[in-house]
């Protein structure tokens, strides 16, 4: 291929076609140099063949974040490279810059360096690899096309974990579950509570921890302490089907309800408990089982990463198997999902009992915001109180849903966005300190 320098060459040389006494075949003549010059410059250009590429750097970089991957070119052949490349990208992956003018002499490695800073959370590979060798004249290159062009660029995908931004919440709930476990283990007594020790019982006890058969045989009243509840089991399901793809604020309630799960998850491994983490829509889309504490979190942001909401109702009689299948004791099941009559209603209310009977439920739902200004505001046009009379219709339904649930011995937890992970980490602060979990 010829560059623009060929092109301004040919272009210079028609300007002496006058002083031709045949221009026809001035024209024949000086288009044959010029063809044949850039032949002998592409000639002359370094072999793609001969050319290898890799890949350094980042594999995984949390949203919002920037990444840094490196691209290793080695000129293997015995000439010198004088190319231009591009690395490119899915959009997504912010990949800046993607054009490098390159020099490399024979034998001789180059590094060029990329900055990611991804817009959207899961796996943002690079496409393609692009290299243009010029000849040492710059009239003429050679250049990577189609399959060779695939085959030359070297796999590399960079995981975009979830953001996370609940973790700043994490001292302050760390806080109160020392505290809580400070309290339960002097004074708590609550259902399922753990025995821990006999002490002398001291003036602002309760009366009621008094063990009257170990203080008849000490001769002394002795009282009973209780532990927080450990090694019990917390179970998130997050519901990825059509309605985790509506938008609450400026994310999805699916990323709402990841970065929940991960501020539930990690308090609840400090706290001694295991944490399990199942996504369901039609199929089983993520499962997490089995992690400690120091795994818990990486296994949970890689399995959470790629995840995105599928535009199909969610199967809850299949996620309700999965869940007795693969929790056989008591656990605390936290479903992250949206309180929507339709999906719920027809869905999850008819197989609710069943969960209910063997596990403690928890439904954490986001709260739509929209709803919130709908109802908010005055309403000065017929527009406006038609859209206000649907948002209170809306809301009204949501209540009527979340009275069912609690009827059916489920917990539910309506938050807006910027509360919903606080208010879910309280909820299960709330159980630990009352021992039902």
């Amino acid at each position: 291929m010829i560059t623009r320098r060929a092109g301004l060459l040919l272009a210079a040389a028609a300007f002496t076609l006058p002083l031709w006494p045949w221009p026809w075949l001035g024209v024949a003549l000086m288009a044959g140099l010029v063809i044949a010059f850039c032949l002998l410059d592409a000639a002359l250009a370094a072999p793609l063949e001969r050319i290898t590429a890799r890949r350094e750097g980042a594999r995984a970089v949390r949203l919002g974040e920037r990444a840094d991957v490196e691209l290793r070119l080695h000129n293997g052949s015995e000439r010198r490279l004088r190319a231009e490349v591009r690395d490119a990208w899915v959009p997504s992956a912010g990949a800046h810059p993607e054009l490098h003018h390159v020099v490399a002499e024979p034998g001789g490695t180059v590094t060029l360096p990329a900055t990611l800073t991804p817009t959207r959370r899961g796996d943002r590979p690079a496409v393609r690899l692009t290299i243009r060798s010029y000849g040492p004249f710059g009239f003429a290159y050679r250049q990577s096309r189609g399959r060779r062009a695939l085959a030359a660029t070297p796999p590399w995908t960079l995981r975009v974990l979830p953001r996370f931004e609940s973790r700043r919440l994490l001292p302050e709930k760390l806080s109160r579950l020392r505290l809580i476990e400070g309290a339960v283990a002097t004074r708590g007594r609550g259902q399922g509570t753990e025995f821990d020790s006999l002490r002398e019982y001291v003036l602002g006890d309760d009366v009621r921890s008094i063990d009257w058969r170990a203080s008849a045989r000490r001769a002394d009243v002795l009282v009973r302490t209780w532990r927080p509840e450990r090694d019990r089991r917390v179970l998130c399901l997050v519901d990825t089907g059509r309605t985790a793809a509506v938008l609450a604020g400026a994310e999805p309630r699916l990323d709402v309800a990841m970065d929940a799960a991960l501020l539930l998850a990690t308090l609840a491994s400090r706290a001694g408990d295991r944490v399990d983490l199942l996504a369901v829509d039609t199929a089983v889309r993520a499962a997490v089982s089995g992690a400690n504490r120091r795994t818990l979190l990486p296994r949970l942001v890689n399995a959470l990463a790629p995840l995105e909401p599928a535009l199909v109702e969610t199967d809850f009689e299949l996620a309700v198997g999965e869940v007795l299948r693969r929790a056989r004791k008591r656990a605390l099941v936290v479903l992250f999902t949206a309180l929507e009559p339709g999906a719920l209603g027809e869905g999850l209310l008819p197989v609710l009992p069943r969960l209910a009977a063997r596990h403690r439920v928890l439904l954490a739902a986001v709260h739509d915001p929209v709803l919130d200004d709908l109802t908010a505001g005055p309403a000065r046009t017929a527009d406006d109180v038609y859209a206000s009379a649907a948002a209170w219709r809306a809301i009204a339904e949501r209540d009527q849903v979340s009275a069912a649930l609690r009827r059916g011995g489920v917990q539910v937890v309506d938050a807006p966005v910027g509360q919903f992970a606080s208010r879910v980490a309280d909820a299960y602060l709330a159980l630990k300190t009352t021992g039902r979990l």
